[in-house]
């Protein structure tokens, strides 16, 4: 029997398709960044078989992209998406539980995770980042708990790596807005500059909420339109599909 070394695990050569569902984005820079990085991943391991879909916005949906694998080969979904709130938790799962006679399994949201700390802190480099400077992460938001607590682990995770406080906030269903956690750091600051850590994972819409903040530096997202995919994240994409495929 073949094997294949996929992330820290080992699987046939028949192991399940890496589908990658992302949310969709009208934003034609954030579909070529996220297709980027559903081609790098694809590139790391040939053979395996990896299809992206999306859960809102684009297509192909979950469904077709589920129904276009063969209906002999299993499949493990991987959210690419940075915190598990309604998608992963409802919409996602509501999906696979429809495809029940598709052998498939779900894995965890990419975040919280290290490998995107190191993203998130080499992009506030790249943007100028001072010792004196406060940051701010800005978040999508969600309103659901998990999701909005994944988030806060990431602004604790990037804090610990700065060796500085990181405020989070967001821009959508939760509290602090954004607009009012970029404030409360200048009114704290002592004329030192705020500085936007945009933690969503490609340019598009929300972006663009991002930096219209009066923060004085905001950076850009995890993935970029023109450059290729941060080899940490393609990794993580890779990690997350190993651990159901070991799991299973």
């Amino acid at each position: 029997m073949t094997l294949l070394q996929v992330g820290r695990a080992q699987v046939t050569r028949s192991a399940p398709a890496l589908v990658a569902v992302s949310h969709g984005t009208s934003s034609r820079d954030g579909q070529r960044a996220v297709a980027a990085l559903v081609a790098a991943v694809a590139s790391a391991r040939p053979g395996l078989g990896v299809v992206g879909g999306f859960v809102d916005v684009q297509q192909p949906d979950v469904a077709s992209t589920l129904e276009a694998i063969d209906a002999e080969r299993a499949a493990v979904v991987v959210p690419l998406l940075l915190s598990a709130g309604y998608h992963v938790h409802v919409d996602l799962a509501r999906e696979l539980d429809s495809h029940a006679a598709h052998p498939t399994a779900l894995t965890r949201a990419l975040g919280p995770d290290d490998r995107l700390v190191e993203i998130l802190h080499r992009r506030l480099l790249e943007s100028g980042l001072r010792p004196t400077d406060r940051v701010v992460l800005a978040c999508a938001g969600s309103s659901d708990p998990r999701a909005v607590s994944d988030c806060h682990e990431m602004g604790a995770r990037l804090a610990a790596r700065l060796g500085t406080p990181v405020r989070v906030g967001f821009i959508s269903a939760a509290t602090p807005r954004l607009d009012d956690a970029v404030e409360l750091e200048r009114a704290a600051s002592s004329g030192a500059r705020v500085v936007v850590s945009t933690y969503l994972l490609a340019p598009g819409y929300f972006t663009d909420l991002a930096h219209a903040t009066t923060a004085d530096i905001t950076t850009p997202p995890l993935l970029l339109a023109d450059a290729e995919p941060p080899a940490g994240l393609v990794e993580l994409v890779l990690d997350r599909y190993a651990a159901a495929v070991a799991s299973a």
